[in-house]
């Protein structure tokens, strides 16, 4: 077992003379399954195809990318782990000075929209005469048209943009196999139109294999915010592999079409994929450069589930991975853990295992595997669906095996929690043993907010469901002996929250007692529901007008509140409370958010004379 080649060197050391796919990547080199590109080269491996890593070339010019040589089947190209802008930039579009995905976390390894970039870098080393497929999170969000934040207006297909043959959107693993098996087959890139999973552009619809949905064309909707949100609600609405259509949208002088998703990976294969011969850590060309942060978070970490039937407004899992859970076998999650606790940096602790959301491990009900998600229903929110499974014996039967392992100390529960979907289980088996433990001192959970006018747009649950969590997590922890504590993430400036909102966030804040330690902005990726009420002010399920917080100095003033305790933050929570009408939470009373302004005053301030003072504490006496 070792890494794959990422030097024309250790190719020839194989003997290979040529590989079969050249994986590019906008991220440093981390053979470990949480990261995507190691499942996908991991898989192509184990089907005998001869892969070959160039992570984070040197993009300025071709030379690069030629390192190789023309690879026989394809280039497979993602930007990273996270979309390379949302890297890049923080929502206030200021450049961050840290990458975790790069050696020592310096940022400047990747460029801008790395995807396209490499793949323009492609085209000029070897021109249209091979095959470019692009995948991972940057692909995936921007299959269709779709708003772009930082250049603030709707971009293309990014299959149009990259001037790729085809995209892979999704996890990946049923279209890369598919794809290489049509590739070795002899079949042309430009001639694959049948994989479910990707999207390809058509000069002709002659060839569409089923019934197919057709969006407005990019041209309506880059023109017209209302037609965007019609269009972007279908894409919405078929993004279940159950029930979708086939999508296809007008460019011009050709289509892209967009296949139904893929379907749901068998618990068998889901296994497979995460039972592959990782190294589980970065390749030792790192080593002297600082390592690869990214790794940190993972390292002692289990993936066992996959999807979110949770599908909060603001989030792009649904889009990407789909409502339907996957989750793996106890033997496979067990296998894995035994893995860990022969690391030599293994301390005892398995920091997490869970997924998107933690305490998902079955789909929400029977019928969403034969029937598919609902399309225009979500499972808990504004109330659970009756036809929703709340059971959570399965993973703690799972949790109680992991914690049997020799040389485990602690299994912590460190990825989101659904404290809603938690709090709805009857059975309290679960919640008391995660408080007893799989807990350290603090629990992390994601209110978002608390006012109803908000939470609606966010698709999250009302607060009094939040308060009855809270309520039973701390009696339970007063039972069992232990002083544990809540942090609630939150976010300021979604579509829907105006200043008055925003004080009713502060005043809750107030209440419970908690200035938290960093703030959220609402940040429009591509993908979200969320996203095209920023972009649109409208809800694109009612069409509907959404107040949406625009500025930098609303949304800074926004923030603002969410920390009002912090001196630095008194001009701004002033002008928030007078221009929200909320000047009572101006004063001296416990319910007062800020004192008022020190008014100056030079006779106050000249200083008094001694004898004064020693007549005064003479009167004190």
């Amino acid at each position: 077992m070792d890494f794959l080649p990422v030097t024309k060197e250790e190719m020839l050391k194989r003997g290979w003379e040529q590989p079969d796919f050249v994986y590019v990547c906008g991220d440093a080199y981390v053979d470990h399954p949480s990261f995507g590109a190691a499942i996908i080269t991991r898989i192509l491996e184990s089907r005998g195809y001869k892969v070959c890593m160039l992570p984070q070339p040197d993009w300025k010019s071709a030379k690069d990318f030629m390192r190789f040589g023309k690879p026989r089947l394809a280039f497979l190209v993602s930007g990273g782990n996270i979309d390379s802008m949302v890297n890049h930039y923080s929502v206030a579009k200021k450049k961050r000075n840290k990458d975790l995905y790069s050696p020592n976390g310096e940022s400047g390894h990747r460029p801008d929209r790395a995807t396209i970039v490499y793949c323009q870098r492609i085209r000029e080393a070897y021109g249209k005469d091979t095959a470019i497929l692009i995948g991972g999170i940057e692909a995936s969000l921007r299959r269709l048209s779709h708003y772009d934040y930082w250049d603030n207006k709707v971009r293309r297909s990014i299959l149009l943009d990259s001037q790729a043959d085809i995209l892979m959107y999704g996890m990946g693993e049923h279209q890369i196999t598919e794809l290489a098996e049509a590739l070795d087959s002899g079949i042309e890139a430009k001639d694959i139109t049948f994989v479910r999973g990707t999207v390809y552009k058509t000069k002709t619809l002659e060839n569409i294999y089923d019934e197919y949905i057709e969006l407005p064309s990019f041209e309506e909707s880059s023109r017209d915010k209302k037609v965007y949100a019609e269009g972007f609600l279908k894409q919405y609405e078929n993004t279940d592999a159950v029930t979708a259509k086939i999508l296809v949208e007008p460019y011009g002088d050709c289509y892209v079409v967009q296949n139904k998703p893929a379907l749901p990976l068998t618990q068998e294969e889901f296994d497979f994929s995460y039972g592959l011969p990782y190294m589980r850590t970065y390749h030792p060309m790192y080593k002297d450069k600082g390592g690869i942060p990214a790794i940190e978070e993972v390292r002692f970490s289990i993936i066992s589930n996959r999807g979110c039937f949770g599908n909060c407004n603001f989030c792009a899992l649904a889009f990407h991975q789909g409502r339907i859970i996957q989750a793996r076998s106890h033997e496979s999650i067990l296998e894995e853990a035994e893995k860990i606790t022969k690391d030599s940096g293994f301390k005892g602790y398995i920091h997490d295992v869970g997924g998107p959301t933690a305490n998902f491990r079955q789909p929400a009900c029977k019928k969403q595997l034969k029937e598919g998600a609902c399309r225009n229903k979500q499972c808990l929110f504004p109330e659970p669906c009756k036809n929703l499974r709340v059971d959570h014996s399965d993973y703690t039967a799972l949790l109680r095996k992991l914690r049997k392992i020799p040389k485990v100390k602690k299994v912590f529960v460190r990825s989101g929690i659904r404290y809603d979907y938690l709090i709805y289980d009857k059975d309290e088996t679960f919640f008391n043993e995660l408080c007893k433990y799989h807990i350290s001192g603090q629990l992390k959970v994601a209110p978002e907010h608390v006012v109803p006018r908000v939470l609606e747009k966010m698709g999250k649950p009302s607060r009094q469901v939040y308060d009855r969590f809270t309520k039973k997590f701390y009696d339970i922890n007063r039972r069992i002996g232990k002083e544990q504590f809540l942090v609630p993430y939150l976010m300021s400036s979604h579509p829907g929250s105006d200043l008055k909102a925003a004080v009713e966030l502060a005043e809750y804040l107030r209440d419970i007692g908690h200035t938290p330690e960093q703030v959220q902005d609402f940040y429009p990726t591509p993908g979200t529901l969320s996203t095209c009420m920023f972009y649109t002010e409208m809800d694109p399920r009612t069409m509907e007008r959404v107040y949406v917080p625009k500025t930098p100095h609303e949304k800074a003033m926004q923030r603002a509140l969410m920390q009002y305790r912090l001196p630095r933050n008194y001009d701004l929570v002033h002008e928030a409370l007078i221009k929200a009408g909320r000047t009572d939470l101006i004063g001296f009373d416990g319910k007062c958010l800020i004192r008022p302004r020190r008014i100056e005053n030079r006779k106050a301030d000249k200083p008094v004379k001694k004898k004064k003072i020693r007549n005064i504490h003479s009167r004190k006496r």
